[in-house]
């Protein structure tokens, strides 16, 4: 009766033990990451296995530079596109996840997030791209220790050169030269705006940049750039 006592505690016990640690793990990375550059994400090195599978010599087009050699069109073309309040929320835009949530129950299944610039980093460092509630339950919790540690200019700096611009293509510095052959410092505002629209699809619309959505769009969030508050 004792060791079933027993097996009933650690049963119940270990799991919980193994998301605490995993939690602890996660604080950890982020507090190191404050002033040390992640090298690579857990989205990029998906990316990167599934790209090897069709050419095992595939290489990954990344370069970290700083948020002062980014271009502010690019910072402000995103807020626009991504998340117009940005320098104001605490990391989860609530109100933007009501949204979604009531778009999902309608659809039956998960189709949209809902996700602030420090929700998308938190899945691109440490998450896989599955959709699920309890994936998004873990991605508030890592967006929150974001914030708790890190400011909003160190966040963008992070999520500008670690996010996916393209089929390999991962960072601000490469997107500019993968699509302009300039530096992200030197992009001009309808460039800036173009790359902003692609984000939700980078890979499609790296294959298909004639598109008219992305004009169409790329012309809106030119004219939303200027009210973008920057970190």
């Amino acid at each position: 009766m004792r060791l079933l006592r027993r097996i009933l505690v650690w049963a119940v016990l270990a799991p919980v033990l193994f998301v605490l640690a995993m939690q602890l793990f996660f604080f950890l990375q982020i507090w190191w990451w404050v002033d040390h550059n992640p090298d690579s994400t857990s989205f990029m090195r998906h990316q990167l296995s599934l790209l090897r599978e069709k050419d095992p010599r595939f290489e990954l087009k990344h370069r970290w530079v700083p948020y002062d050699r980014i271009s502010d069109h690019l910072k402000r073309a995103i807020i626009a596109a991504e998340d117009s309040n940005f320098a104001e929320h605490e990391g989860v835009d609530w109100e933007a996840l009501q949204k979604a949530y009531e778009k999902n129950s309608k659809k039956g299944k998960v189709v949209a997030g809902g996700s602030t610039i420090t929700q998308q980093l938190a899945k691109n460092l440490f998450l896989s791209g599955e959709r699920s509630y309890l994936r998004k339950g873990q991605e508030i919790i890592i967006t929150y220790m974001l914030e708790f540690l890190m400011d909003k200019e160190r966040i963008f700096e992070i999520y500008l050169n670690v996010v996916e611009w393209g089929v390999g293509v991962f960072g601000a510095e490469a997107a500019s030269q993968h699509y302009y052959g300039v530096t992200a410092a030197q992009l001009g505002p309808a460039q800036a705006a173009r790359l902003a629209v692609m984000l939700p699809r980078p890979r499609f619309y790296d294959k298909n940049r004639g598109s008219p959505y992305l004009a169409r769009r790329t012309d809106l969030i030119l004219r939303r750039m200027r009210a973008a508050e920057l970190p």
